[in-house]
């Protein structure tokens, strides 16, 4: 390929502004890769939606606008990311991959309780199970969307029929906005039923002390993997592998499984995370980053 084509790389303020002026580690070797092979790297202004056809691209976080451009975003927490063709996570090459727990290092252990630590401090490394569904809640409470196999509220509605023993906490995301009529059905069914109460945010406070998660792909639930709590999962996601499933034709065994699931946490955790993300804080980190570039056919060297 010959020098000078240009790469567009549409980033929501102010972290354009951020890479732009080259104060972002992730993106700095992007850069770097892509300059080796002979791209010119832009930062337009405008919307990925806007891009020029033909041109590379990165987008992060949203859907790239044509054919030629991928989307990066990181993989829950600093410092893993990815790149790919589509911005829906469970579209993403390791969702569609099969976890094998005998290929995980023998690492994985340390992994696991340092980012439990690093992440949770002690609430992670002292869990315990009070017996309680938590429930995280995202938003469109009363819509079934694309990837979900119920409406949330539809979802809340099995927890309180199949599970008659046990306390249901379901919480609302801090950063969503719910409607009226969404708040209003929530009261609603908590008035008419004394095992589910209401609240906002405390995931760390809930996933310490929860008998199991139920959601539908919030990462509330791969952040409870951290505390040895498994997970029912109405709708996909990335993280799934080592969940329950939710299958509508036989939901009651979905519940009774998750009650007692001990899944390989920890090398899941490092499998997911060091094997199949790209580590911005190791030394292979521009390596991993040319290989997904090549993976979708860029002419990288």
């Amino acid at each position: 390929m010959s020098d000078n084509v240009p790469l567009q790389i549409y980033l929501e303020e102010p972290l354009r502004k951020s890479a732009a002026t080259g104060r972002h580690n992730f993106i700095n070797l992007m850069v770097e890769v892509v300059e080796k092979s002979g791209f010119r790297v832009e930062f337009p202004s405008l919307p990925a939606t806007d891009g020029k056809p033909g041109i590379h691209s990165l987008s992060h976080m949203a859907a790239p606008p044509n054919d030629k451009g991928l989307v990066f975003r990181r993989v829950y927490q600093y410092p893993f990311w990815q790149i790919e063709a589509a911005a829906e996570r469970w579209h993403w090459d390791v969702a569609q991959a099969t976890f094998d727990p005998c290929s995980a290092s023998p690492d994985a252990a340390r992994f696991y309780r340092f980012w439990q630590k690093r992440l949770y401090g002690n609430a992670a490394l002292n869990p315990v199970r009070q017996g309680y569904i938590y429930v995280p809640l995202q938003g469109r409470l009363d819509q079934q969307r694309s990837f979900q196999s119920c409406t949330p509220f539809e979802m809340l509605e099995h927890c309180l029929k199949l599970v008659p023993n046990r306390e249901i906490h379901a919480a609302l995301h801090p950063n969503e906005s719910y409607s009226g009529r969404e708040l209003a059905q929530l009261d609603a069914m908590v008035e008419k039923n004394s095992r589910l109460s209401v609240g906002t945010g405390d995931m760390t406070q809930h996933l310490a002390a929860c008998q199991y998660v139920v959601t539908q792909n919030s990462s509330a639930a791969f952040a409870g993997y951290f505390f040895g709590k498994p997970a029912l999962l109405f709708g996909k996601i990335d993280f799934h592998h080592i969940a329950v499933m939710a299958d509508h034709d036989d939901l009651k065994s979905c519940f009774d499984r998750v009650s007692s699931h001990t899944p390989e946490f920890a090398k899941y955790i490092w499998w997911f995370w060091q094997d199949r993300c790209i580590n911005a804080g190791r030394a292979d980190a521009k390596d991993r980053i040319a290989a997904r570039l090549r993976r979708f056919g860029w002419p990288i060297k």
